[in-house]
């Protein structure tokens, strides 16, 4: 029973294979509480410089508009013209800051998640549409926690601010007997105070959001031992096929390796334990070659099929041993057994 609640526990760390997986379906760690602090305090930022000419922008259409209306008269087509001219400029002026917030937006969540392009969540899925589990979602543990944090992120910029207004109160007295432009300049440094309180609140915020979505997600991913074998399975292959897989291998090659035998000149042997079969040309080899070694059964093998080619068997323990335990199928002897081969092979 305790291996069966072990094997269910998501205890392993998650594999490279299950994050592209994951990744792949767009379930990556991403905050929204990032991207709501990053739009608010870049702009915040650009607003500062931008503000002079957005006003003097404004300051400059109104003051075409009263100089014309004079001369204006009303009509549907004048008014049409009217329309189409004020939301012309004022879209013209809103453009920077359309185009600072859509650029806020792309980095906010490329730096968090990269560059990732899916068309996975796209895909219909007729479960969403099932009421029942729609409205367990709804009232999800995720979905209670989203709520109280939202509630929390509220009451606390809320408190922020208000406490920032609260300390400039006594001021607000003293502005009945200052001129109008002082009153606005009171009024919009105030304002810029609150902004600023409340971005730093956000991108606190902001960090703690993200290092919790980033745990969670971590959670997520991680593997039972159950799923980490199946994925073992299915990336490095079932064991035992593989198994299975190398016994045929090594069965064709020890048939190729029989297969060479009648074609060497000697077969060196123990007598019974080893047996090693050597070939050379002097015309076209370096040195003798290993054609085919063995112990025991196979070596057994290879002097059988020896005797009925008429190969020379020789018994020579040391030699064949050396010969079994340093030399591969294939390849040349070593310069330290060239002599005892030579001798062997005259």
């Amino acid at each position: 029973m305790a291996e069966e609640n072990s094997a269910g526990e998501r205890t392993e760390t998650p594999s490279a294979k299950r994050r592209a997986d994951f990744r792949k379906k767009g379930q990556v760690a991403q905050s929204r509480e990032v991207q709501t602090a990053a739009m608010f305090t870049l702009l915040l930022l650009f607003w500062m410089g931008f503000a002079p000419v957005f006003w003097g922008k404004i300051k400059d259409s109104m003051t075409a508009i009263w100089r014309a209306s004079g001369e204006y008269t009303v009509t549907p087509e004048s008014l049409m013209q009217l329309a189409y001219y004020l939301g012309a400029t004022l879209a013209f002026i809103l453009l920077p800051l359309f185009l600072v917030a859509l650029l806020i937006g792309f980095f906010a969540s490329f730096l968090q998640i990269g560059w990732l392009f899916t068309t996975h969540p796209l895909i219909p899925d007729l479960k969403k549409l099932d009421p029942i589990k729609g409205m367990t979602r709804l009232f999800s543990k995720r979905s209670l926690m989203e709520v109280v944090k939202s509630l929390l992120k509220v009451g606390l910029i809320g408190w922020v601010a208000f406490k920032t207004v609260h300390s400039e109160f006594d001021k607000v007295l003293l502005l009945a007997d200052v001129p109008v432009n002082h009153t606005i300049v009171f009024l919009a440094r105030t304002a810029a105070l609150v902004m600023a309180k409340v971005a730093g609140v956000m991108i606190v915020l902001a960090v703690l959001d993200y290092s919790f979505v980033r745990w969670e997600m971590e959670q997520k991913m991680k593997m039972t031992k159950q799923e980490q074998k199946e994925e073992m399975k299915e990336t490095e292959g079932d064991p035992h096929i593989k198994s299975k897989i190398r016994s045929i291998q090594q069965q064709m090659a020890r048939q190729r390796m029989m297969a060479a035998v009648p074609t060497a000149d000697v077969v060196i042997t123990n007598p019974t334990h080893y047996a090693v079969a050597i070939r050379y040309e002097a015309a076209s080899m370096n040195a003798p070659v290993v054609l085919a070694k063995g112990q025991d059964l196979v070596a057994q093998k290879i002097r059988e099929i020896a005797q009925d080619h008429h190969v020379p068997l020789v018994e020579n323990p040391p030699v064949a041993r050396l010969l079994h335990s340093k030399v591969e199928v294939g390849q040349t002897i070593p310069e330290e057994l060239f002599k005892a081969v030579a001798e062997i092979l005259a």
